[in-house]
């Protein structure tokens, strides 16, 4: 997808730097005789010394699906770790009534280290003319441990434009990517806005 690299580059805070990577392990004896460190840590599965996540998969996150929620309205979600199913989503556009308000909500999974300021950036064009760029900060995350086998983020509620003009097909394209740079997913994938579901 090189024709939306340019649009896909995520914003910058002067003056910030990325902290210093650590291993699980690198964390788990960190500050080790600390008790209530201790305790907070096993509360994020830091310290058990174990690998977290499948040891044959080298993903470090897993996006499960995204889903517009809806007031009133069943989830419209986009199963997106079934084989091959980033590959039919540009072919498949969903319907958005114009003027409703709706929220996107991404479920994944955090493999085998902690994952630092996880981002989601998404460039809806029209007619191949950009008409938006979004970025949503995620947050950081401790690997999944089995009592808490998925995170689920809901991004902050939108409202979809209405009248003649801004209804019709637009083309997305959304990428997850980390505070390192590196990419987790990008698809690309459409909706229509109607002037009713």
């Amino acid at each position: 997808m090189p024709e939306h690299d340019d649009d896909l580059v995520a914003s910058r805070t002067e003056g910030f730097r990325v902290g210093e990577k650590k291993t699980i392990n690198e964390y788990a004896e960190l500050d080790k005789h600390d008790e209530s460190l201790n305790r907070w840590k096993a509360s994020l599965g830091l310290n058990t010394g174990n690998p977290i996540g499948d040891p044959n998969d080298p993903r470090k996150c897993i996006i499960k699906s995204l889903a517009l929620e809806v007031e009133g309205r069943s989830d419209v979600v986009i199963d997106l770790s079934a084989p091959g199913a980033v590959d039919t989503l540009k072919d498949k556009p969903f319907t958005i009534k114009e003027g409703s308000t709706f929220r996107i909500k991404v479920v994944f999974q955090v493999h085998h280290e902690v994952l630092s300021g996880l981002k989601y950036l998404q460039v809806v064009k029209r007619k191949g003319l950009r008409v938006s760029k979004d970025e949503e900060m995620l947050g950081s995350y401790a690997p999944n441990t089995s009592d808490k086998p998925m995170y689920e983020k809901k991004f902050n509620a939108e409202e979809a434009p209405s009248g003649i003009i801004a209804r019709g097909h637009y083309n997305a394209v959304s990428k997850f990517l980390d505070d390192d740079e590196h990419t987790h997913l990008q698809f690309e994938w459409s909706f229509d806005i109607s002037k009713d579901w």
